[in-house]
C-alpha cells in the first residue's frame, strides 16, 4: 500500500450552497439534530456552520451571479426523483429509529424512495433536502 500525501487527514466538513441558508439550515437541524456553531465572518457572503457529532455542514450563501441551477437538480429537471439517488450525488447518516423517521418524513411531505438489501440487514431511504441536494437514511436491520 503507497503512503498518502496528506498525513493525518480527516474530513473537515461538507458545504452546500444555498440561497437560503437559514431556511436550509434549519431543514438539517429539525431532521438530523445539527447544532449551530459559531462561523466567522467571510464579509462578502453569509454562512452558517452546522455541526453533528464529528460532521460540519457548512452552509454558503450562493452566489446571485451564478448561472448553475440549485442543487443537483431545480424545479425545472426531470430528476427531482429520490429512486435516482441510490448510485448517485447524496449524503448518508445512519440512524437508530430508522423507522420512525421513515414515518415522519412522509408526515412532512418529503417524497422519499426506500429500499432494503435482498438479505433484509440493511436499509435505505433517500430523499432530497429543500435544495435538491442528494440524502440517504441508513439503517442495519435487526439480526433474525
Amino acid at each position: 500500500m503507497a503512503a498518502s500525501v496528506a498525513k493525518g487527514a480527516s474530513l473537515s466538513h461538507i458545504s452546500r450552497e444555498s440561497s437560503d441558508i437559514r431556511r436550509l439550515a434549519n431543514f438539517y437541524k429539525e431532521i438530523f439534530g445539527f447544532e449551530e456553531i459559531e462561523s466567522p465572518d467571510f464579509l462578502e457572503f453569509k454562512v452558517i456552520w452546522l455541526n453533528l457529532a464529528s460532521v460540519q455542514i457548512h452552509l454558503i450563501e450562493r452566489n446571485p451571479s451564478s448561472r448553475l441551477p440549485e442543487g443537483p437538480w431545480s424545479a425545472t429537471s426531470p430528476v427531482a426523483d429520490p429512486s435516482h439517488l441510490p448510485r448517485g450525488h447524496h449524503i448518508c447518516f445512519s440512524v437508530s429509529n430508522f423507522e420512525s423517521v421513515v414515518r415522519a418524513l412522509k408526515e412532512k411531505e418529503i417524497k422519499v424512495f426506500e429500499r432494503s438489501l435482498p438479505d433484509g440487514k440493511v436499509k435505505q431511504v433517500f430523499f432530497f433536502d429543500p435544495d435538491g441536494n442528494g440524502l440517504e437514511i441508513g439503517s442495519l436491520a435487526p439480526e433474525k
